[in-house]
């Protein structure tokens, strides 16, 4: 069965820090781009940091950079987000996000997951 299951959110004070975890079952993650993304009450989702399968690469939404470091670990099957610095606009849902491109003879297609979210509120 095929899971993504983020820990770590939480209620923290704005300036504080949290790290989330992202453990995923029943695929193999090392052939997996993996990012976090998140979302607001009343606000899209935004993308928020991405890895590329072997960690090689990352990026940040300008607006995070800085602040995050999304990192990973193939042999735990495990992805995480450290945050800094955090502000009450951090408030949100954060999910993990697991994609491969597969391509075949018929073309390409994209294999995701999602987890659930773990919530992350930034309040005094």
């Amino acid at each position: 069965q095929v899971q993504l299951v983020e820990s770590g959110g939480g209620l923290v004070q704005p300036g504080g820090s949290l790290r989330l975890s992202c453990v995923a079952s029943g695929f193999p993650l090392r052939l997996y781009d993996m990012s976090w993304v998140r979302q607001a009450p009343g606000k899209e989702r935004e993308l928020v940091a991405e890895v590329t399968s072997a960690g090689l690469s990352t990026t940040y939404t300008d607006s995070l950079k800085g602040r995050l470091t999304i990192s990973r670990d193939n042999a735990k099957n495990t992805l995480f987000l450290q945050m800094r610095s955090l502000s009450p606009e951090d408030s949100a849902v954060y999910y993990c996000n697991a994609l491969r491109v597969i391509t075949t003879t018929q073309g390409e297609h994209n294999d995701e997951y999602w987890g659930q979210g773990t919530q992350v509120t930034v309040s005094s």
